[in-house]
């Protein structure tokens, strides 16, 4: 499809559709803690917590980068 492989559509959906659905959950997280008025430290053990999965998405990402796979 436009000259794109399987594979390269597969990739980009992978790393910017996964990516822009990893700002709109920190979006939902900052709002959470927002409405329930969690606070400073409330807010950063919400975004550790809730967001520690994206850490492993990223940092897959990062070792793939440096290792050229």
């Amino acid at each position: 499809m436009f000259g794109y492989t399987e594979e390269q559509i597969a990739g980009f959906g992978l790393t910017w559709g996964v990516g822009g659905f990893i700002v709109l959950m920190l979006a939902i997280i900052w709002n959470l803690a927002r409405e329930s008025k969690a606070g400073k430290f409330g807010t950063i053990v919400l975004f550790i917590v809730l967001a520690f999965g994206i850490l492993g998405f990223v940092a897959k990402n990062v070792l793939q980068w440096v290792m050229h796979i």
